[in-house]
């Protein structure tokens, strides 16, 4: 069974800087696509930004040119560096894995079967 860790969310200010870390353990699957998800309160959970396991990335257009996400296979990890921060990017943020496309992740969510973190709050408020 995979276990997802999630850590580095914390309180920033606007055009502030976070970087979230995601550790799978357990049993893991390398060729699964890895993304991180978010979710304000009172809204539905979006995809935020996707990884295959050739390195094909995948953005939300609301963070496109803002955060960026990279995997360590060696590590088990997946990270989510987020610059020029907005109010707006206030969120409970989750990594997910399953096995389908990073863009899938995007448009249409984790999916049936998909495996998630327990969750890292970010706040970015002035």
């Amino acid at each position: 069974q995979v276990q997802l860790v999630e850590s580095g969310g914390g309180v920033v200010q606007p055009g502030g800087s976070l970087r979230l870390s995601c550790v799978a353990r357990g049993y893991t699957y390398p060729s699964y696509s890895m993304g991180w998800f978010r979710q304000a309160p009172g809204k539905e959970r979006e995809g935020v930004a996707a990884i295959e396991n050739d390195g094909s990335k995948y953005y939300a257009d609301s963070v496109k040119g803002r955060f960026t996400i990279s995997r360590d296979n060696a590590k088990n990890t997946v990270y989510l560096q987020m610059t020029g921060l907005k109010i707006e990017d206030t969120a409970m943020y989750y990594c997910g894995t399953n096995n389908r496309n990073g863009e899938t992740f995007i448009q249409y969510g984790l999916g049936k079967g998909g495996i998630w973190g327990q969750g890292t709050q970010v706040t970015v408020s002035s």
